[in-house]
C-alpha cells in the first residue's frame, strides 16, 4: 500500500443493497479521485431498533453481485466475524490497524445520516479517524444537516477549495444526484409484490426473488 492510495468507504446496513447507495459512493469516488470503494454491511446496525431482516452472509451476498462489475469496488468481510454492534470508530480503528492512515480513508455517509452524527458513538473523536463525505440525498440538503452540528463548522470543506495541508481530517461536502430509493421502499414493494427492477440492479433483484429473500415470491415482473 502507498501513501498516495485514497480508498473510500461506505458503510450501512445494506437489507437490500439498492441504486442509492451505489450512486453515493459513485459520487464520492468521482468528486474526490478514490482509488477503491469498499462497502462495509453491518453486523448489528446500532441506529436501528429492529435486526437487519436478512442475515449478514445474505447481505454480503446481495453486494457481491451489485458490485461484480465495478472493479474498484469490494465488499468488505470486517463486520462478519465481530459480533455485537456495529459501530464506525471500531471499524475505521481496525481499517488502521490495516495500515491506512486517516487522511487516506473516506468514510462516505448520506446527508440524512449526518444529520445525526452527533449520537455516533466516540461522537466527535470518529471525525479523526477518517475524512467524512457527505453526500447530498433528496429531501436533506448539505446545509440543513451541516446546521444540525453547528460546532463542526470549522472541519466543513467544500470542493474546489483548496484542502488544508494540516495533517487534519476533514468534513467534505458533495452536491450529487442520487436516486431517491430507500431499502424500506424495497421491502414494501416486495410484500406487495411488486417489481423492484427499477431500485436495484438486476442480479440483485433476481437474487432477491430466486432465494425469496424479504417475502419475495414467484417470479415478479421483469425478473426471471
Amino acid at each position: 500500500m502507498t501513501n498516495a492510495r485514497r480508498i473510500g468507504v461506505l458503510g450501512g446496513t445494506f437489507d437490500p443493497i439498492h441504486h442509492g447507495h451505489l450512486d453515493a459512493a459513485e459520487a464520492a469516488r468521482t468528486a474526490l479521485q478514490l482509488d477503491d470503494i469498499r462497502l462495509l454491511p453491518t453486523h448489528l446496525p446500532p441506529h436501528r431498533s429492529a435486526s437487519p431482516l436478512a442475515s449478514i452472509f445474505q447481505r454480503f451476498a446481495l453486494i457481491a453481485l451489485a458490485i461484480q462489475d465495478r472493479p474498484s469496488y469490494r465488499v468488505s468481510e470486517m463486520e462478519i466475524a465481530r459480533s455485537g454492534h456495529s459501530y464506525t470508530a471500531d471499524s475505521l480503528r481496525a481499517m488502521h490497524a490495516e495500515g491506512w492512515t486517516p487522511l487516506q480513508i473516506f468514510f462516505i455517509l448520506g446527508a440524512d445520516a449526518f444529520a445525526e452524527i452527533a449520537t455516533w458513538r466516540e461522537f466527535p473523536t470518529v471525525l479523526d479517524g477518517a475524512h467524512f463525505v457527505v453526500i447530498a440525498r433528496p429531501g436533506t440538503s448539505l446545509e440543513e444537516s451541516a446546521a444540525r452540528t453547528p460546532e463542526l463548522v470549522h472541519r466543513l470543506h467544500r470542493l474546489g477549495d483548496a484542502m488544508p495541508q494540516d495533517g487534519k481530517t476533514r468534513i467534505i461536502l458533495v452536491e450529487a444526484r442520487t436516486r431517491d430509493i430507500s431499502s424500506t421502499m424495497i421491502r414494501a414493494r416486495l410484500n406487495a409484490r411488486q417489481p423492484i427492477d427499477d431500485l436495484v440492479p438486476d442480479a440483485v433483484a433476481r437474487h432477491i426473488v430466486n432465494h425469496h429473500l424479504y417475502g419475495a415470491v414467484g417470479d415478479l415482473h421483469g425478473n426471471h
